[in-house]
């Protein structure tokens, strides 16, 4: 399954308030969906699926790529709900986001595509790439590289960066001191449903 591309607002009806996803909000209060299945109690495996789908839509993943990234949780010694979400939080592309270089992460996405991000002074053009303690990222030393970051910073999204990161809006240089914690991670979801669901393949 490839990227999702369509409709931001109808995703974010159904599953709630995706932050890297868009910064829309609708007007409609009821969920997408004919009738809306208001009264209809969901099933276990809705609710599971309905966790995976938060995940891969805020951080806009394939469903190959976080299939990947949960076998890699897997892996790693400790609670791999808390492992998988610090994976996804640490990849290049949702720290610039936090940081507040991008408004969402498919805009943050695009700057690292288009090769405006450095770390450690070499410009990185993978989205995926994940930030490590110590990282410094900066801007590529061009005019429009510049005034397409300042440009974003002037309508921040988020209200705080999380205490993993520091940022200095002037030199427009950011820090990586720490793997992210998970009461810093914004995302509303039982990461356990989401493990729960890929268990039973």
């Amino acid at each position: 399954m490839s990227r999702y591309t369509g409709p931001k607002l109808r995703i974010l009806r159904k599953l709630g308030d995706l932050p890297g996803l868009s910064r829309k909000k609708s007007k409609k209060t009821l969920p997408a969906g004919e009738h809306n299945q208001q009264n209809k109690k969901p099933s276990e495996y809705l609710l599971r699926l309905e966790e995976k789908q938060k995940l891969r839509f805020n951080y806009g993943l394939n469903e190959k790529q976080l299939f990947s990234t949960i076998q890699t949780a897997k892996k790693v010694q400790g609670s791999t709900g808390t492992i998988l979400l610090q994976i996804l939080e640490m990849r290049l592309d949702n720290t610039l986001f936090r940081l507040g270089m991008a408004p969402t992460i498919p805009a943050a996405r695009q700057l690292v595509n288009h090769r405006h991000i450095l770390i450690n002074k070499k410009v990185v053009s993978i989205c995926s790439y994940q930030c490590k303690p110590g990282d410094i990222i900066n801007i590529k030393d061009k005019k429009a590289s510049v005034s397409l970051i300042k440009n974003y910073l002037e309508f921040p999204n988020l209200a705080h960066i999380p205490n993993h990161l520091e940022f200095d809006k002037n030199a427009l240089t950011a820090k990586v001191n720490a793997i992210i914690s998970r009461d810093w991670i914004g995302l509303k979801l039982n990461e356990l449903l989401v493990i729960e669901h890929y268990s039973r393949k």
